[in-house]
């Protein structure tokens, strides 16, 4: 047991700010209780400090290297007694293992103390350092072994040795137990004054009181207690989280369950055997199945060992032939084969194997047919009939995707972990600009310029004059995209504007720059020296602060079909809240998009599907108007209001060396988790459209399966009052116009991670997935999304139509209703705001059976394709620079693009409000429509007891508060209403 905890969790407690005063005297003595599976560390109490800082490491064994990311560490921040009366419960974190980062890498991270119960009056937040340590067990020292010889010495003997050496140890610590039997006593006495707020929370209100502190303990413990206490504690606290993390691998236990089960003929050849085999003679062997057939590698004294896949449905026979043939080569080059024998087998007969049946053994046959005179020959191998479950099949030559091609295969894709990289430039000194060949006209004009692989910013010039100072300084922000792995350097360069030369460059160490999670954690700034030519070899210094932020996210996509929102930084990520299973089944009735020989139309089409950094990939069919992939894949889903993407390509790289060939696009769906429900399976057929400068063409239809699944309501619903972004986006937020260079900076970095894999996923794939054109001016959706605000805008013209028939009195009875409720809010004020919410919870509660039951797809019509005209088409498709002829107009028209492109996302951002109210009513979205009816209903019930005047006073103070009390993070409300989906990711 000793050996096995190679793996060690250091836990360092820095500090703690911003305390809530618990002492009766405007203070807190504060200590922390650390519980990591079944084991427990207490820091040093600070007396009297709202900010105390501990910095201790707390050290805790990992029994379980593997389930280190199922496991949660507990943290409890508590009010000593010495100094007040009882201990206060200060506030708690529970982190979840899967955060835990490596030695090394760990950053300090600031996380806010929670709540125990409703009750509880806690803020503040804690500043940890968490880490783990791999450590390899000590090798057993040879001195201490016996020799061979000599015979080994009776359990009593060795018992006896340590026990002298273990006897001062026992009077060392025997002082130090009885200290801490004292405060034992004392825990529970206090643990039952903190549990009067509920009895369902009296087990975690109770802090438990800590185990006698040892700041080493000895291993040699019973291990037996901590396991049975950390089985107790996992199923009490992380019950949720154990059951998700059974399903977060890339195929779920059940295994192609949302798909249908494809028959396959599997054959593995492994190897034969030849009585007399002549030396320069290799040997192969043939499959043949009616009009199918295939023959392995030529091996000389090497074993096949390859495994064959033929899809079973595509079989125009019933028996399957397997020959060994051997192949000379004659002095002049020729090539001859010849049999050696044949064994058939019968299909009907053919074992059948279901994982997680184990693997069907090779055996060996003798091979029948053969001549006379050859000696006898036996071949090694196995035949079975399965399933694309099988473990054999991804390896395996597939028959329906071409054989052993990479360009055919299915993968999964991770995109690369990106990084926002900042660069502030400060100041320089001691520049050596050197003597120009001409006198000086004018004051040197300069610049800072820095480059990170294909990346360059530049910052503002600056004039250097008598009157001025020297020393120029700028105090600019450059931000570029750093992917893992990162480039060796960032060169920061000093250019002399007025005399056309470089003053010198500074080289900075990307893998030494230091990340930084929040805004609280300044990073430091260095000098560095400036290299000038071979003549200057210093030519002065600049003055820089770069930091890796850790606490952005690092947008790679078009904001409104985002799949992932997680900061860069391990340390910040939450544990996923659910799963998302996609089967792929099949397509039906595409289209031909090229020509097989010349003459006849073919398609090989694949499916990619992308959400957040994991992209997969199916297998390519060939030659199929109707391909059945019947493939299933799995993500962890960390947001509910994410979309799913899945596009369909034709493989143009099959069987074509120019590198010039692309993919075609057949089409694209997206799929908005938040509008389905959980532990539900949807399957639906969805179009194929793709649009075209002729216009929008259907190409055909695909099945997909959907399943999301949630472990913990809790958490999901949990997640619609939390901030869309991590916090940095929202305390130190970056320019809308820099967002969006950076956003195609970030597409750029991860086609050209894609496109160097393989298979590659081509640039083209990369692009049509990610929306890459989504921001270029389009007459198009410049025109859907005006009909957006006019569909928006006409409900309210309905209702001022509906005011209007009532003052007309166009229907009699619904106007003298309007009376008697006019009357009846004059006279009773109070019941105003409980009718409304009342109404409310009744009429969206009554649109729930109109809601739409399938998601939905991108709409052509909704998407205004046959509204606009060729001329309108071609202008979508024009790139930039454009085509046209005139240098003028190419200038005047490129301006005119840039400026309607941004008027285009304004108008969509404008129709998406009123979209998400739309959808707030109609169940576009059930969950979060279930949380407004929810609220509705205890509004109004909260209303009909609460004096409205005593709500309207409370409403103003709270909307003119003083800023000290405001927080810089967006209300749950603002966030709830974010979320909300709008029809923006059906546009095509």
């Amino acid at each position: 047991m000793v050996d096995s905890c190679s793996r060690k969790l250091v836990v360092e407690v820095c500090n703690a700010k911003n305390l809530m005063p618990k002492d009766g005297q405007g203070t807190a003595s504060a200590y922390v209780i650390v519980d990591f599976d079944g084991q427990r560390r207490r820091t040093k109490t600070k007396f009297r400090d709202l900010n105390p800082q501990w910095d201790e490491k707390l050290e805790f064994l990992v029994h379980d290297a593997e389930s280190m990311a199922s496991e949660i560490l507990e943290l409890n921040v508590y009010n000593d007694k010495k100094a007040a009366r009882r201990s206060n419960f200060l506030g708690k974190v529970k982190i979840a293992g899967s955060t835990f980062a490596k030695s090394g890498s760990e950053t300090l991270v600031y996380y806010p103390l929670e709540k125990r119960s409703v009750f509880s009056q806690i803020k503040g937040e804690i500043g940890l350092k968490i880490c783990y340590v791999d450590e390899d067990p000590p090798p057993s020292d040879p001195a201490t072994a016996p020799p061979p010889d000599q015979k080994p010495e009776s359990p009593t003997a060795l018992e006896e040795k340590p026990s002298e050496k273990e006897a001062a140890k026992k009077e060392e610590k025997a002082e130090e137990k009885t200290e801490e039997a004292k405060k034992e006593e004392e825990k529970p006495a206090e643990a039952k004054e903190e549990s009067k707020p509920s009895d369902d929370s009296k087990k975690e209100e109770t802090p438990a009181p800590p185990l006698p502190e040892e700041v080493n303990p000895p291993i040699s413990q019973t291990m037996k207690p901590k396991e049975k206490l950390a089985s107790s504690k996992r199923s009490n606290l992380v019950l949720n989280e154990l059951k998700l993390r059974s399903f977060t691998g890339d195929r779920p236990p059940a295994g192609f369950d949302l798909v249908d089960r494809m028959p396959f003929l599997f054959v593995r050849v492994v190897k034969a055997k030849l009585a007399n085999a002549e030396k320069d003679s290799a040997m192969l062997c043939k499959l043949v199945i009616g009009t199918h057939s295939i023959r392995t590698k030529s091996q000389k004294e090497k074993d096949w060992d390859q495994v064959f896949a033929f899809d079973k449905e595509s079989l125009n026979s019933t028996s399957l032939e397997v020959s060994v043939w051997t192949e000379k080569t004659a002095a002049d080059g020729e090539v001859t084969e010849a049999v050696l024998g044949t064994v058939y087998f019968d299909l009907q007969e053919v074992p059948k194997r279901v994982p997680p049946d184990s693997a069907l053994a090779p055996q060996w046959y003798t091979l029948e047919d053969s001549a006379e005179d050859s000696p006898g020959t036996d071949v090694m191998l196995s035949v079975w009939i399965g399933t694309q479950a099988d473990e054999a099949f991804h390896e395996a030559w597939q028959s329906d995707s071409g054989g052993l091609i990479p360009e055919t295969r299915a993968k999964v894709y991770l995109s690369p972990k990106l990084w926002y990289l900042r660069v502030t430039v400060i100041q320089t000194q001691d520049l050596q600009l050197g003597s120009a060949p001409e006198p000086k006209v004018r004051s040197p004009e300069l610049y800072v310029k820095a480059q990170l692989g294909a990346q360059a910013f530049k910052t503002a010039r600056t004039t250097i004059s008598s009157s001025t100072s020297a020393n120029p300084t700028w105090n600019e922000d450059l931000i570029f995209i750093a992917a893992e792995p990162f480039e060796p350097f960032l060169v920061v360069t000093v250019e002399d504007v007025t005399h056309g030369h470089s003053v010198g460059h500074a080289k900075i160490h990307v893998s030494s720059i230091d990340k930084r999670t929040d805004e609280q954690a300044e990073p430091r700034s260095k000098w560095y020296n400036l290299i000038g030519d071979e003549k200057r070899p210093y030519a002065g210094r600049i003055h820089v602060r770069v930091c890796l932020e850790g606490g952005y996210h690092v947008v790679d996509e078009a904001a409104h079909v985002t799949s992932d929102a997680r900061a860069a930084a391990k340390q910040l990520h939450k544990a996923p809240i659910g799963l998302l299973e996609v089967g792929i089944r099949g397509a039906t009735n595409l289209l031909p998009v090229k020509t097989k020989d010349g003459t006849i139309g073919t398609t090989d089409a694949y499916v990619v599907a992308k959400y957040g950094p994991k992209w997969v990939r199916t297998r390519t069919i060939l030659d199929r108007f109707n391909p059945r992939w019947n493939e299933q894949y799995t993500w962890d889903v960390y947001d509910p209001c994410t979309v799913l993407t899945i596009g369909v390509f034709d493989n143009g790289r099959y069987k074509h060396d120019d590198a010039g060939t692309k993919d075609v696009r057949l089409g694209k769906i997206r799929v908005r988790l938040s509008t389905l429900d959980t532990n539900r399976v949807y399957l639906n057929s969805y179009s194929l459209n793709v649009l075209l400068p002729c216009g929008s063409k259907k190409m055909g239809e695909i099945e997909i399966v959907l399943r999301f699944s949630c472990s913990s309501w809790l958490n999901l619903i949990q997640s619609y009052s939390s901030p869309m972004l991590p916090r940095m986006h929202y305390v130190r937020p970056l320019g809308p116009a820099q967002q969006d260079i950076l956003r195609h900076s970030a597409m750029r970095i991860v086609m050209a991670r894609l496109a160097r894999s393989e298979p590659p996923l081509g640039q083209e794939v990369v692009q049509f997935m990610l929306d890459s054109e989504m921001h270029v001016w389009s007459m198009r959706r410049s025109k859907a999304n005006w009909f957006r605000v006019v569909g928006c805008l006409s409900r309210a013209a309905a209702l001022a139509r509906w005011l209007d028939g009532i003052k007309t009195w166009a229907h009699p009875p619904t106007t003298i209703l309007v009376h008697i409720l006019l009357v009846a809010v004059v006279l009773c004020p109070h019941l105003l705001l409980p009718t409304i919410f009342m109404y409310a919870f009744f009429i969206v509660l009554l649109r729930l059976r109109y809601r739409q039951r399938i998601p939905a797809n991108m709409d052509p019509r909704f998407s205004y394709v046959d509204a606009v005209g060729p001329d309108e088409l071609d202008e979508e498709f024009d790139g930039f620079p454009t085509t046209r002829s005139a240098d003028q107009i190419r200038i005047r028209y490129d301006r005119l693009r840039a400026l309607a492109g941004r008027a285009q996302t304004l108008l969509g951002d404008v129709a998406s409000q009123g979209e998400r109210v739309e959808a707030l009513l109609n169940w576009r979205d059930p969950r979060a429509t279930g949380i407004f009816v929810a609220f509705c209903l205890c509004a109004s019930l909260v209303f009909y007891a609460l004096p409205f005047k005593a709500f309207v006073l409370g409403s103003g103070f709270y909307c003119l508060r003083h800023p000290r009390f405001r927080d810089n993070m967006p209300s749950a409300p603002a966030n709830f209403f974010r979320r909300l989906p709008s029809l923006s990711d059906q546009i095509l």
